[in-house]
């Protein structure tokens, strides 16, 4: 992580967010930070020329992507770490014969067929004549995605949850966060070994597994913390457990404790889960982070290493991003969803906020949630949302965010130290959702994750209204349209997840957004993949509902949008921008305040 050269996996800035921010369905308490889980991505046109400088394709794409060749006519004598995707992985004399050539090989990604290599620009020629080379990328920079609570447990019928099935706690279930660490806390523990049963780094020169940030530590307390040091008898408020508070938690720390790390330490943590399934009963992998999209997910490194996790049966929970505020090329915070949350075979999770309340009628979508459709494939996301802003998790003590943000931390009214801190953002929301799938596959091991993900989505709560507007102490309006790319399939219910016995047959790809020139009205339809072929989970009204598709009753070809539903208002610019009727050049910007803070 010290190679300046290397594109890297960050978390964005944390920045200070606007005092207040009013909202038209209810007013907001102050939020106090957002860690972006993700920086402000390019936003590509379908039109954008892609082609490689010598025009060598595979399958109609340049071996390179974008971003790497923009690198390599930047400054070809530097040397850069990159990800090399081959059509079948190479055997030591082919590895040899490349560090012959001055590359160092440093990671091998067996579960994707790829191999990080550190080569000079100089060499890339070199790769993109290789005919065993399938596509090559920079070893990009992930981020998280976190804003700073709100209860959760009755937005998302946690406690009718735990009223109706008692005996559901996660027992049993590994649940693989790859994230900055996890630190000893005691509501990891359960009477007196910790529920923390493996650790190991994959930071660069740094093999400790402890949370130095502070953020794998809160999203593992989402999942699967007790809330024993909180609740009245230790002085707090409120009682602060996980979902899932008896599963155990796979430590695969790949974040620094500036919170950086690179696309190979994510997709090598991956590989080690799928490698440590049978023994930890791994079935969830956590992802709160993501980067921006640069390609389709067919040929992203990071998007197919998901997508083998999934494959062996390993349930992937994303998050979205906070970038729903973004609307530097008008599109209001639409297509800003970050891989691997762009993949659709994941699940990608939205955030909302409760507003204090202990009803869900008055909760909202928080302003700064990224929405689909997603950049080149349109693939719509997210599926679902979950409660994600100033949520109650655990603190580590010194660690970075601790540190810098002490302001945070959830004292009790005993005086005694805090053990809690509040942070925002679809990172929150992420584990939320990954506590409700151990406590299904705990329920029925026999779930597979596309069953999982189905059931999610069928049973998620529709109830929003169409429309809703937010305003922070800057004066900024944020509007908001409550559509199938704004939150998907509705917001995560867990009780009615639990209840439900359906076990669809097929996979449950996203589908694709499709946008008819001669009609002017954009269609959902089953999204085709070589991978895991048609679709046929999806096409009926159960899944979406019609408060979330305007137009038709869900078929296999749905209207989603016309005309006057366009990005939630009458305009037009930024959906061209999305469905490349004009070019874009260049890319996304932060909002001019700097502020992509919390609700």
């Amino acid at each position: 992580m010290t190679n300046v050269n290397s594109t890297k996996i960050t978390r964005s800035r944390v920045v200070r967010p606007p005092k207040q921010e009013k909202h038209g369905a209810a007013w907001g308490r102050t939020l106090g930070i957002l860690l972006l889980a993700f920086c402000v991505m390019p936003l590509l046109a379908n039109n954008v020329n892609t082609s490689a400088t010598s025009g060598s394709k595979i399958g109609g794409h340049p071996k390179f992507s974008t971003d790497l060749q923009k690198l390599g006519a930047r400054n070809p004598q530097a040397m850069t770490t990159v990800i090399v995707q081959f059509r079948a992985m190479p055997d030591d004399s082919a590895l040899q014969g490349f560090r012959g050539r001055g590359v160092v090989t440093k990671r091998m990604l067996h579960s994707i067929r790829a191999v990080t290599m550190r080569i000079p620009v100089s060499f890339l020629p070199q790769l993109e004549k290789d005919p065993s080379v399938l596509y090559v990328t920079p070893d990009r920079k992930v981020q998280m995605s976190a804003t700073v609570n709100e209860d959760y447990a009755t937005a998302v019928e946690a406690d009718v949850a735990a009223t109706n099935f008692p005996s559901l706690d996660g027992t049993g279930v590994g649940v693989a966060v790859i994230d900055s660490g996890v630190a000893d806390h005691g509501d990891l523990h359960k009477g007196t070994p910790t529920r923390v049963v493996y650790n190991q780094s994959f930071v660069a020169g740094d093999t400790t597994t402890a949370d130095k940030y502070g953020h794998g530590t809160h999203v593992a307390g989402l999942i699967a913390g007790t809330g024993a040091g909180s609740g009245a008898a230790n002085g707090y408020l409120g009682k602060y457990a996980g979902v899932a508070s008896g599963a155990n938690i796979i430590n695969l720390r790949v974040l620094d404790a500036n919170g950086s790390g690179t696309d190979s330490q994510v997709i090598a943590a991956i590989q080690q889960a799928i490698n440590l399934q049978s023994t930890y009963n791994i079935r969830v992998i956590n992802l709160s982070l993501g980067r921006p999209v640069f390609e389709s997910y067919t040929l992203d490194p990071l998007c197919q290493a998901v997508e083998a996790a999934w494959k062996a049966g390993i349930v992937v929970v994303t998050a979205a991003g906070n970038s729903g505020r973004d609307n530097t090329l008008h599109t209001h915070g639409y297509a800003t969803i970050g891989a691997p949350g762009n993949d659709p075979a994941v699940i990608t999770v939205g955030a909302t906020r409760t507003h204090d309340t202990a009803t869900r009628v008055d909760d909202s979508r928080a302003s700064y949630s990224s929405k689909g459709p997603t950049l080149i494939d349109h693939i719509a996301k997210p599926d679902l949302v979950a409660p994600g802003n100033r949520i109650v998790s655990l603190r580590v003590a010194g660690s970075t965010l601790d540190t810098n943000y002490p302001e945070f931390e959830v004292a009790p009214s005993s005086g005694i130290a805090p053990k809690y801190f509040r942070l925002s953002g679809t990172s929150m929301a992420t584990p939320i959702v990954s506590g409700a799938v151990a406590l299904m596959v705990q329920q029925d091991s026999t779930l597979t994750p596309d069953q999982v993900k189905t059931r999610l989505m069928a049973t998620a709560w529709k109830g929003f209204g169409q429309y809703s507007s937010a305003t922070d102490a800057l004066g900024n309006v944020y509007p908001d349209q409550y559509d199938v790319f704004s939150y998907g399939a509705g917001y995560l219910d867990i009780n009615a997840a639990l209840s439900s016995t359906a076990k669809p047959s097929g996979v449950a790809l996203s589908p694709t957004a499709v946008y008819d020139s001669v009609n002017k009205d954009v269609y959902l339809v089953n999204t085709n993949s070589v991978v895991w072929g048609t679709s046929v989970v999806w096409g009926t009204s159960v899944v979406w509902g019609t408060s979330v598709v305007w137009g038709t009753a869900i078929t296999a070809n749905s209207v989603v949008w016309g005309t006057s539903v366009v990005w939630g208002t009458c305009t037009v610019d930024g959906f061209s921008v999305v469905w490349g009727t004009s070019g874009v050049n260049g890319a996304m910007t932060p909002l001019a305040t700097g502020e992509d803070g919390e609700d």
